[in-house]
């Protein structure tokens, strides 16, 4: 019997993309998708998703492409630029979740500690979860086992009665070793469907 429902934020509920910003730099789309592949790279940000602070991972990467300085300090500089907005139709389906008024319902996000506070301002929904763990707090992440495990103990939850929802399949797949349900994030409206066919929603 499924009881808790954990989210996964970034690319389910809330749209961040450094392109938002990027685009502002770059004249040419190529070039901005070398820059992000090979210098501000997805590995490089998800170590400060794990606590590791923003100056220090800007002065690590500066170091190393000192070439790209003024780039490279306006990913963590101009943060805020490429926050979008939120994912309506996956924010209706929380509602409904919400309203039912049987589940206990968290958030599980890898997200600087630095940065979180600019989306806990920005997005008044984040207020409905009755607990958010967030990594850069905890100084772990996503896939690693202890980061799920810690917001069950915390909150007293057993893995067999939550559902975890979220975009990343290496994130989904942690999440089952340890005996969560899972749905894999596509669409607000395959996850409307899947919550259906479970009789969650």
């Amino acid at each position: 019997m499924i009881n808790t429902i954990i989210f996964d934020l970034g690319a389910v509920l809330i749209d961040w993309n450094p392109r938002y910003m990027y685009r502002t730099i770059f004249a040419d789309e190529a070039e901005m998708e070398w820059f992000l592949a090979e210098i501000v790279t997805s590995d490089w940000n998800e170590e400060q998703d794990a606590g590791r602070p923003l100056h220090e991972g800007t002065e690590i990467l500066v170091a190393k492409f000192p070439e790209h300085e003024e780039n490279i300090r306006a990913f963590y500089g101009r943060w805020d630029e490429m926050l979008g907005e939120a994912f309506q139709d996956t924010v209706e389906v929380f509602r409904q979740l919400k309203e039912i008024g049987k589940y206990k319902i968290y958030a599980l996000t890898n997200w600087s500690a630095e940065t979180f506070p600019v989306a806990l301002e920005r997005f008044d929904f984040l207020n409905w979860f009755d607990g958010i763990v967030v990594s850069g707090a905890e100084k772990m992440r996503k896939p690693t086992p202890e980061f799920y495990q810690l917001l069950l103990d915390r909150y007293g939850v057993k893995a067999d009665e939550a559902l975890f929802i979220d975009d990343n399949h290496r994130n989904i797949l942690a999440a089952e070793k340890i005996g969560i349900k899972c749905i894999h994030f596509t669409s607000a409206e395959h996850l409307d469907e899947e919550l259906k066919r479970e009789r969650l929603l």
